[in-house]
């Protein structure tokens, strides 16, 4: 099978599945039999603890040609020197902050190498926390593994399509869509369009999962049926492979003599996949005022406090607007919760101007933010008859801690000055 044959898939989001790329490679019946198939490895692959509730236990029994322990030890890898947890110290100014799209590169450069961090909040040891990457990259992974043992990784493609190579199959993903990659899967990417920029999330904290729907019944928002995983694929190749690790925020490095792709069969719920945002199904009034926007969460990571969330992925898609009486973009508000927020494409209805797909903006707890002035002006004066905004795609990496920027963040020229002044010329109401 060729890198470039198109993946096929399992459907479900965390259900229990089973594949094989080799006939008779998944033993039935038992995880660890004494003598595997075509002699493999059987390996677990543990996304929590052994004891936690069986609805929350995520585990994948791996079989592969040899086992991820075969490896030299890891080295500090001197590469990447943006893609850290490096967050500013002391104190930091409630400010809003929003930063241009990263420029393509126009030296060849890695996924891994052209991975920037922008903002973060709790260190990876502490089990908690998200940070926000943005990547630009134009070169195939092509003897070049990475794994992140901090956390699993959400990549928001925006412009051009990623290829993971996984241990546990293929998968492709397009702007418009998202992947999932659970902490401590091995994968490399390659780059079908040549060039790429998106988002990334990271997640330290409890593996993303669907958001309880409540009150809305059984249906709505994302539905598990739609969210894709690979069957099994392997590369049986014998030749030097680099296998990047992140840890505790750092990055380190080995040498191996044979792709880490090598896991033959696999099975269990715990697994790479991918998601079609715009199979989302988009909840909304049909009387007035605008709903809270945890009506748009896609997968939640909860906090150990009931509702509070460790890190929320909220997407603003295309929807119709019906409400009466209604000021119906994103209301002013001050929120307990810290908002990163990233365009795929199109415009977003609360911004006139100067946030473009692949920008990033940021809004730290109770900072106050909403439409600046002119989107103010021109939502108070429609005529409120039924329209829809159509042709965007806006998302929103929410969190329970505060975000700190990395010090790259605050330096680069990506950086606008300015973004406070969105929020001038507001005239004064006059009360009577």
């Amino acid at each position: 099978m060729k890198d470039t044959d198109t993946p096929a898939y399992l459907s479900g989001f965390a259900g229990d599945h089973e594949t094989e790329a080799v006939a008779g490679a998944l033993p039935i019946g038992r995880n660890s039999p004494q003598r595997p198939a075509f002699g493999l490895y059987a390996e677990q692959l543990s996304g929590t603890a052994f004891t936690v509730p069986r609805a929350d236990n995520r585990r994948s029994w791996l079989y592969r040609l040899r086992p991820s322990a075969d490896h030299a030890p890891f080295r500090r890898y001197g590469g990447a020197a943006l893609f850290t947890t490096g967050a500013t110290d002391g104190p930091m100014a409630p400010n809003r902050l929003r930063w241009n799209p990263l420029p393509l590169p126009e030296t060849p450069i890695d996924l891994i190498d052209g991975m920037v961090t922008m903002l973060a909040n709790r260190p990876p040891e502490a089990l908690e926390g998200v940070a926000v990457h943005v990547y630009a990259a134009n070169r195939d992974m092509a003897t070049r593994a990475f794994v992140n043992a901090d956390g699993e990784m959400l990549f928001v493609p925006q412009h051009g399509r990623l290829l993971l190579l996984t241990e546990m199959g293929r998968l492709a993903v397009a702007p418009g869509e998202i992947a999932l990659v659970p902490r401590g899967v091995r994968f490399r990417t390659l780059l079908p369009d040549g060039e790429v920029r998106g988002y990334v999330a990271e997640n330290h904290g409890a593996p993303f999962r669907l958001p309880e729907l409540g009150p809305l019944g059984s249906n709505g928002l994302a539905a598990a049926r739609d969210f894709l995983h690979p069957v099994a694929w392997f590369e049986d190749r014998d030749e030097p492979f680099e296998l990047v690790q992140k840890y505790m925020g750092s990055l380190w490095v080995t040498t191996l003599d044979h792709s880490p792709l090598d896991v033959v069969a696999w099975h269990g719920n715990l697994a790479p996949c991918t998601y079609d945002l715009a199979r989302f199904n988009t909840i909304g009034t049909v009387s007035f005022d605008h709903p809270d926007p945890s009506i748009f969460t896609v997968l939640t990571s909860p906090s150990q406090t009931a509702g509070r969330a460790n890190a929320d992925f909220v997407i603003f898609p295309p929807r119709w607007m019906v409400a009466e009486d209604t000021f119906r973009p994103p209301w002013f508000h001050r929120n307990v919760m810290s908002e990163a927020m990233g365009l795929i494409h199109g415009a977003y209805d609360a911004k006139a101007g100067g946030f473009a797909p692949g920008a990033l903006s940021l809004h730290n707890m109770m900072t106050g933010h909403g439409p600046d002035a002119a989107s103010w002006q021109a939502a108070s004066a429609a005529e409120l008859k039924p329209h829809k905004i159509d042709g965007t795609m806006a998302f929103m990496v929410e969190t329970c801690w505060p975000y700190r920027p990395t010090p790259h963040a605050l330096a680069c020229p990506e950086r606008q000055a300015d973004y406070d002044a969105v929020w001038g010329g507001f005239p004064k109401a006059k009360v009577q």
